[in-house]
């Protein structure tokens, strides 16, 4: 059907999730809207039937006609800007939208803004503990996962909270013209979405977006693309493995022992944290620092941060086979996620790492793995749709070897190992080739492993 240009109407672009999410916040506030999207039996159609029976909406292929009609395109993140509807649609001047830029205009209370490659769920979650000792009241939303998981629009069905805490992909960013957080941060940039992306610098100009009117900002000392990329005129509170500085967070080193540090203060032990590598070192300092910049007192981010044990699929330890140990790292979806993986259970364990990887590569350059590799790696067992492209990136002298599936890549590897030894799953790759996402992934892994004991 063709709208009538008349009386154009806000049309959300993708179910899901978050489309579904946007329908609830337009009926809300009495907003008329349909719906519309590329697939034919799109995840949450059964609910918008259900709770919006009235609502149109179409599926299949984009209608041009539907998408120029539109008072707006309220867009969710699994769908690019490049789709040639949509890009003739915003060629033709109509304005284009996001979940988290609407929630940013609905919301007076102040938003934290968390995006980088990785890391990023684990300081939600740090920041959302620290938050919690500290008696606050928050929202947790974004692109979180599992039972964290709700996109922002339905945070607004709740009682209001003091703090927002967003966790931001760069997706949701590219449609976000004005988040103004209280306090921004990306807290690393390596390559990920290269099949959505041109460059790594275009998909650094949609990280970039997260500052768009912030009143701070965290920046991450040890990664220039952390930074602003133009003078905001706005506190800013840094982290980095160096000696902090003035408002800066940062290691200090005291009678053999390693610190967290606040300025000159310390703050924990590095060997009291329940969660290992410098990735989460540096995970812990982002978190505290945004903490600080909210105004937190430091005895209750020192309280939390002690307690934080870490998240399900990111270097979850699964079990000890025979003196080999297990580690789930199913979140690590990406070359850069998954090279902080290796060299933190590297430096931890006294044998080496077998390495499973593969799934979808999504364009990615996979070489930045061979140093990390060559280091602690004794064998990469790869699974999945990419994993001969995967192995092209390696040099000849890394044993690798292709696996039929999870449970053959489990056996493979228990049995090339040895005592001390440690198998990591951590595929630096998408999961649907295979799974239906990451967390399906992890917990088939957790399966294999199991039916080995």
């Amino acid at each position: 059907m063709v709208e009538d240009a008349s009386n154009p109407i806000s049309v959300i672009v993708g179910l899901g999730s978050t489309g579904l999410s946007c329908a609830r916040y337009f009926a809300s506030i009495g907003k008329e809207f349909k719906v519309v999207d590329s697939r034919v039996n799109p995840p949450g159609l059964a609910e918008l039937s259900r709770e919006f029976p009235d609502t149109r909406y179409e599926l299949g292929e984009f209608s041009t006609d539907t998408l120029l009609n539109a008072r707006e395109l309220v867009m969710s993140p699994g769908v690019s800007l490049k789709t040639p509807e949509i890009a003739a649609a915003r060629n033709a001047g109509v304005p284009i939208t996001g979940d988290i830029d609407i929630f940013s205009r609905a919301v007076a209370q102040p938003i934290i803004g968390v995006t980088g490659s990785n890391g990023k769920s684990t300081v939600v979650a740090i920041l959302a503990k620290i938050l919690s000792k500290a008696g606050k009241r928050y929202g947790l939303g974004g692109n979180l996962d599992g039972a964290n998981f709700k996109p922002a629009l339905d945070l607004l069905r709740e009682e209001k909270k003091d703090f927002y805490v967003l966790e931001l992909s760069s997706f949701q960013l590219e449609t976000t013209g004005n988040l103004g957080a209280e306090v921004a941060v990306i807290l690393n940039l390596s390559e990920d979405h290269m099949d959505r992306y041109q460059s790594l610098e275009d998909y650094h100009r949609a990280k970039l977006r997260i500052f768009n009117g912030c009143k701070q900002v965290v920046i991450n000392r040890d990664d220039s693309h952390s930074y602003p990329q133009v003078e905001l005129g706005v506190p800013v509170w840094d982290f980095g493995f160096s000696r902090p500085g003035v408002n800066g967070l940062g290691l200090l080193e005291e009678d053999g022992d390693q610190y967290l540090a606040f300025q000159f203060e310390k703050i924990i032990s590095t060997n009291e944290l329940k969660v290992f590598g410098q990735h989460n070192i540096a995970n812990v300092l982002a978190a505290v620092g945004l903490a600080l910049a909210i105004g937190i007192d430091l005895k209750w981010i020192r309280s939390a941060v002690k307690e934080f044990e870490g998240l399900p699929h990111r270097c979850q330890w699964v079990a000890n086979l025979n003196g080999v140990e297990f580690y789930n790292d199913s979140k690590g979806t990406n070359v850069g996620a998954t090279v902080a993986a290796v060299a933190g259970l590297g430096q931890r364990i006294s044998g080496h790492i077998l390495l499973i990887a593969g799934g979808i590569g999504k364009g990615a350059d996979f070489r930045s793995l061979v140093p990390v590799i060559n280091r602690w790696g004794k064998e990469v067992i790869l699974i999945g749709q990419d994993a001969v492209e995967i192995a092209a990136h390696f040099d000849k002298d890394i044993q690798s070897y292709f696996a039929t599936d999870m449970q053959d890549a489990v056996s493979v590897a228990l049995d090339h190992a040895s005592p001390g030894d440690a198998v990591l799953l951590s595929p630096a790759c998408a999961s649907f080739d295979m799974f239906d996402n990451f967390q399906h992934r992890g917990q088939v892994f957790i399966e294999c492993v199991e039916r080995l004991q």
